[in-house]
């Protein structure tokens, strides 16, 4: 069967499924040290921090807001969703800091497991009705659900989400053992399926295995088989920001063969890439030196402008000011819900 690229094999390999494996072999030429512990060096926290995973969260901007047709389209949503946000943001925070982060920790961690489901689906859009087909599906999610179990049921983790305690954690052996059993009866299960398919129909989803060994990949070694700050960023960070940048580039999936969505606004044009990447670069790098210069005052090398700041520490303020630096990414989560969607 033709192979359901969104744009073509090299674009579709190079930058949605190969990520999760080149930053597997990275992972895997650190230091011990960066394996097992919370150390994580500052250019490592600018390169993926900064420039790929607060970059890509305004990569939406261009499906949206940038595109004057599709902000004609979804004039309502694109004003009553940060609207929303902002104001479900403030209540929260005035409930508690911690309830605050946590509510938006677990609405990202939604959003990571949903661009997974959305990928798999986009790369079974050709094919036909077979048994067992609901094991994919089974499979994308419980390749990034169990290492987030194993996660909460192991207080020991050497990396956070957004802040410490953001995400319920508590030691729970039995629980760890039995979601490790169902991962690996899962694993096995699909295994099988594909096996006896490529056997009787000689049929074999290239793109959506590799999707699904990536997936595999990056959340079981970042979060379970390692337990350190660097090791887990990259590999959550690069295989989810970069793809999710190329599919936004490209404008979403598109028929086999056939060219990508014509591109409309600001990064139409023979400049195009380099204002659409300068953009999210741009603006990633000015939301982080706000909170840096206002809330966090933790790289005061890279953001030494935004040191001229007050920082910000009543309350009162912090519970208006924090859900509005957040704002983007919150937007950015609830959006993506709607934008992608294809019958």
């Amino acid at each position: 069967m033709p192979m359901p690229w969104i744009r073509s094999p090299r674009y579709d390999g190079l930058l949605i499924l190969a990520p999760p494996f080149l930053a597997l072999l990275v992972v895997l030429g650190l230091p011990a040290h960066y394996r097992s512990t919370a150390a994580m060096p500052l250019l490592a926290w600018v390169a993926l921090v900064v420039l790929i995973d607060v970059a890509h969260v305004y990569g939406t901007l261009f499906q949206t807001y940038f595109d004057p047709i599709k902000r004609r389209e979804r004039r309502t949503l694109l004003w009553v969703a940060p609207v929303a946000c902002y104001v479900v943001g403030v209540v929260l925070h005035s409930l508690g800091g911690l309830l605050f982060w946590r509510v938006l920790a677990y609405l990202a961690v939604f959003h990571f497991i949903r661009q997974q489901y959305g990928f798999l689906r986009i790369y079974s859009r050709q094919e036909s009705p077979a048994p067992g087909r609901w094991l994919a599906t089974a499979l994308v999610y419980y390749a990034t659900i169990y290492p987030l179990l194993y996660w909460h049921f192991s207080p020991d983790r050497n990396f956070n989400w957004f802040v410490d305690g953001d995400f319920v954690q508590l030691d729970w052996p039995a629980g760890r053992l039995v979601a490790t059993m169902l991962y690996a009866g899962l694993i096995l299960a699909y295994i099988a399926r594909e096996s006896y398919l490529w056997h009787r129909k000689r049929t074999f989803n290239l793109p959506r295995n590799l999707l699904l060994a990536g997936t595999l990949v990056s959340w079981y070694v970042g979060i379970v088989l390692f337990n350190g700050d660097l090791a887990f960023t990259l590999l959550n960070v690069v295989s989810h920001g970069i793809p999710y940048l190329a599919l936004v580039w490209n404008g979403g999936p598109s028929r086999p063969d056939a060219p990508a969505p014509p591109r409309r606004g600001a990064w139409a044009g023979r400049y195009g890439l380099s204002i659409f990447l300068g953009a999210v670069v741009l603006f990633a790098f000015l939301e982080e030196g706000l909170w840096d210069g206002l809330v966090w005052r933790e790289h005061g090398s890279v953001f030494g402008w935004f040191q001229q700041l007050p920082t910000i520490a009543n309350p009162g303020l912090l519970m208006w000011l924090v859900p509005l630096l957040a704002l983007p990414q919150s937007t950015h989560y609830v959006l993506d819900g709607f934008i992608w969607r294809r019958r």
